[in-house]
């Protein structure tokens, strides 16, 4: 669908009258992020999933401030205008996740209930924000660089030698996964870095404190960093509460589908 500056490429799929949970996917993901999940939850939801911008067939009609995390927000907000789909429910996944939390805090009324999986408000100091920046774009060079899939291959594989997603190296579809990473355009992946990345990203903690929407933040036990970040979400907001999922490290919904699935379900559910 056209909108103004971004063509997004979306399926909204499932019979209307059913919940509908809006799906955000991390980065370097893609419209298909979360399949194995959605198939579990196909019968009690519909569901909106896309490509984000920078990723997979989405198309970004306006110059680069488009990518930014405040830009994409209202893209989606008029996606959903669009659609006629005045509220619903939301999934986020780590980039995915922020972006959910920045829709949750900024649009409140349009979401019931959130659901954020690895994510993060962001740093909060200038300096911490400017250091990840610098990291940022030495990351994203390497990609403006990549012109080959073995090289390609090469980057993916150095990235989740990283220790927030523990042993996801040893799951038995582990190249699967990296098959679908590879469906990304590399120059395109280092526009989402530099404008959608957590050191661009306005720091959302004090804004944290205020919010009223029921969120669930959950975390892999092999993921100690976002274990830490969570732990203190949870503590300043009310709202929010954490949940610590068994064998998994930051990409739950790929190595513990099962639990990632029966969260969600029991969460969404629940009367409050």
């Amino acid at each position: 669908m056209i909108l103004k500056n971004y063509q997004f490429h979306y399926s909204l799929t499932g019979s209307l009258d059913k919940p509908l949970i809006l799906f955000l996917h991390g980065f370097m993901g893609n419209i298909d992020e979360f399949n194995e999940a959605i198939k579990l939850l196909v019968n009690e939801f519909s569901y909106l999933t896309l490509d984000l911008p920078g990723h997979g067939k989405t198309q970004v009609l306006g110059e680069e401030e488009y990518y930014t995390i405040a830009n994409t927000a209202h893209a989606l907000i008029n996606l959903l205008d669009e659609l006629k789909i005045a509220k619903c429910f939301l999934v986020g996944y780590s980039m995915g996740g922020r972006l959910a939390l920045y829709l949750t805090l900024h649009f409140p009324e349009r979401f019931h209930k959130v659901v954020l999986e690895s994510a993060s408000p962001g740093l909060p100091t200038a300096a911490e924000q400017l250091e990840r920046i610098k990291i940022d774009t030495q990351i994203g060079r390497k990609l403006t660089k990549i012109w080959k899939k073995s090289d390609y291959t090469a980057f993916l594989s150095n990235w989740y030698n990283q220790p927030i997603f523990g042993y996801i190296k040893s799951h038995p579809e582990y190249d699967r996964m990296v098959e679908s990473r590879l469906q990304n355009n590399p120059q395109e992946l280092d526009k989402s870095l530099r404008f959608i990345g957590t050191g661009c990203q306005p720091s959302l903690w004090e804004k944290l404190q205020c919010n009223t929407t029921p969120m669930l933040l959950l975390v892999g036990e092999y993921d100690q960093k976002f274990i830490s970040i969570n732990t203190e979400m949870a503590k300043i907001c009310e709202f929010a509460q954490i949940k610590i999922i068994s064998n998994a490290g930051h990409n739950i919904h790929f190595e513990n589908t099962l639990a990632f699935v029966d969260n969600i379900k029991s969460f969404l559910s629940a009367a409050n």
